[in-house]
């Protein structure tokens, strides 16, 4: 019986083990839903057959002490499988232990990775970041670039205005000189011719004296008469032939200070001088459309930029005998003095040539923006096309006067009155562009302007 008193106080004392064990194990298990249904599943298993054998055993210890041998070898395998248990048990603890470290390591991961995906996230954007520079800077090395080519040509146009400029000084200083000398020579002419015109007012008055004696005297009066007429014939003749000197002296001083290719009446280049501007050279045409042209631009061999500044195309610029434009101060300064008419001479690609005139042509000064006025239309060529530009400023690459959202003088590389943009540009680069009301693509085309008083005569 004490036996069986100790083997049940031991068998107690390893249930009451068994149970504790199994509570921690069940406490372990329950950080993890599926590893808890796992866990209590496998308990259960494991403990279910070792209450049955437990009841089994009490049920006969307490039938009889014979099984008491039996309760014994009981006792050793009961021992066997409290170790068998604490093993199992030690092995659950590991395994719960080796669960949490490695939970801590996927937590552990998914922070590095979300740490991983924010650097990401940033280099990203500081690689657009650059991008975004880059493009900027190749914009702006683009512009820079396009700004140093414009200003190595404005550097060399004004290289070669300098020079130019100091031939035109040489060859002004020799003919002011040369006028001056030829000025004093008309003066003396102008004195003698005064001179000569006073003595002949005398011997007017001489001879109405003695027309008004005769008329009192009644002799000899058709003798008189006779001698009379004939003085009168006489004065005439020598009154005809000072006003014709006099009209050479005035020819001849329009000659030294001209402000049109009226006093010329060829085609060549010739001196003006206009208020406001001074002496400067010009293309006279006589040829084209009557004398007295001045050609104001030129477009004849494609040899000449017409991508000019705002300070270029006020002063003008190119060759006489190729392409030139003359400068929009000096068509203001002359278009200012009188009334001027526009004569544009084209000629087609195919080679037709056609014209179109307008009768009051003139442009505004330079705070205007050099407005341009046109007047009546008419020509060979049916369309009014320059019409369209009709009071609107001059626009070049560095000043946009058009109505355009964009600058027409940057997108089509000329200077012209632009509206949005044109129908026609007679400075645009030569091809398609080049042309009137933007379907007669022009190899040639002249723009020539000449006084309206000129018509009269």
């Amino acid at each position: 019986m004490c036996k069986i008193k100790i083997n049940a106080t031991v068998f107690l004392i390893i249930l009451q083990i068994f149970l504790v064990a199994a509570a921690a194990f069940e406490e372990r298990c329950e950080f993890d839903r599926k590893m808890e249904k796992q866990c209590l599943s496998h308990t259960y298993k494991t403990v279910k057959p070792l209450l049955d054998y437990f009841r089994q055993v009490r049920n006969e210890l307490e039938d009889s002490e014979i099984k008491a041998n039996k309760l014994n070898e009981l006792n050793s395998d009961l021992m066997e499988k409290y170790h068998e248990i604490v093993r199992i048990h030690d092995k659950f603890m590991k395994e719960a232990d080796l669960l949490d470290e490695y939970k801590n390591k996927v937590l552990k991961g998914e922070s590095d990775l979300q740490l991983s995906q924010n650097k990401v996230e940033k280099l990203e954007s500081e690689i657009n970041s650059q991008q975004n520079i880059i493009v900027k800077l190749k914009g702006e090395l683009a512009d820079k670039t396009t700004n140093f080519e414009n200003g190595e040509l404005q550097f060399k146009n004004l290289n070669s205005s300098l020079i130019e400029k100091d031939e035109n000084i040489k060859r002004f200083s020799e003919n002011i000189q040369n006028n001056s000398e030829h000025q004093k020579t008309l003066e003396v002419q102008l004195e003698k011719s005064k001179t000569k015109l006073i003595s002949q007012d005398k011997d007017i008055q001489l001879c109405q004296s003695a027309i008004d004696t005769l008329n009192r005297t009644s002799e000899n009066i058709r003798e008189q008469q006779k001698k009379i007429e004939l003085q009168l014939k006489e004065s005439e003749a020598k009154l005809i032939d000072k006003v014709k000197e006099n009209q050479l002296c005035q020819s001849e001083l329009d000659k030294l200070s001209p402000t049109s290719c009226i006093p010329f009446g060829d085609s060549d280049v010739h001196q003006l001088n206009v208020s406001g501007v001074g002496f400067f050279d010009v293309l006279c045409d006589s040829q084209l459309a009557g004398p007295g042209w001045i050609v104001i631009q030129q477009r004849v061999g494609g040899n000449e930029s017409f991508n000019r500044d705002w300070a270029t195309y006020r002063k003008g610029f190119g060759s006489y005998s190729s392409d030139f434009f003359l400068g929009l101060e000096k068509i203001y300064r002359i278009t200012s003095l009188q009334p001027h008419e526009l004569y544009i001479h084209l000629v087609a690609v195919s080679g037709s040539t056609f014209n179109a005139r307008y009768d009051d042509f003139k442009i505004a000064d330079e705070d205007s923006g050099y407005k341009l006025s046109l007047g009546k239309f008419s020509g060979t060529i049916n369309e009014d096309a320059m019409r369209n530009g009709e009071n609107m400023k001059f626009t070049t690459f560095d000043r946009d006067h058009d109505i355009q959202n964009g600058n027409c003088a940057l997108h089509y590389k000329s200077g012209w009155w632009y509206t949005y943009c044109y129908n026609c540009n007679l400075n645009a680069l030569y091809g398609p562009n080049l042309n009137w009301y933007k379907r007669n693509p022009l190899k040639e085309a002249k723009m020539l302007i000449r006084p309206k008083e000129a018509m009269k005569k």
